[in-house]
């Protein structure tokens, strides 16, 4: 699976971005608020590694997207996962390294994946799961549209702290065209 959009390509996470996925994911600014951060590099190895055996049409599996620059050099990923059960249900969530966030990186990326899951693969729903306290990742959700549905009080034990989840979502008729969007 391969995106690109003006500034981005998003396709697979290969061995060779396991230094650069370890750096950004344990920096304690990025690693606050995620539910997986590797401790070591061959922990991220790993990981890339076990990626390679994950397909959309695997219920309750995350497959995770690199998101790069043009010449390759590895700056976020996009988790996606099938929630089983749910048919045409999607969540996604996504990390950018800190030297790259807060240029629109993100919003691109994830306005590509929401344009993927509604127009090509038909999605009907499309929600993320946040820490309520990462106030960029509530202000990027909104800025595609997103809707907060919920807002659970510490819900999940997130390495040793109870920590609260907001729940924001968008149906694929809320969702417009490329047209639309400009």
């Amino acid at each position: 699976m391969q995106f690109t959009t003006t500034r981005l390509r998003l396709d697979v996470l290969c061995e060779t971005d396991a230094d650069a996925l370890f750096h950004y994911r344990s920096d304690p600014s990025v690693a606050r608020y995620q539910g997986w951060c590797p401790n070591s590099r061959d922990e991220a190895l790993d990981f890339i590694r076990s990626q390679q055996q994950i397909s959309l049409d695997i219920p309750d599996s995350w497959l995770q997207l690199a998101i790069r620059l043009p010449d390759g050099t590895l700056i976020g990923d996009l988790g996606l996962h099938l929630p089983p059960d749910v048919q045409g249900s999607y969540e996604f969530g996504i990390t950018v390294a800190p030297a790259y966030q807060g240029k629109g990186y993100a919003r691109e990326a994830a306005q590509a994946l929401l344009d993927f899951l509604f127009h090509t693969l038909g999605a009907r729903r499309v929600h993320a799961s946040i820490d309520p306290r990462n106030v960029a990742s509530a202000a990027l959700l909104r800025s595609l549209g997103m809707r907060q549905e919920a807002h659970f009080c510490e819900s999940l034990n997130v390495r040793g702290e109870w920590v609260d989840d907001a729940i924001f979502a968008l149906l694929a008729r809320e969702w417009p065209t490329a047209d639309a969007r400009g």
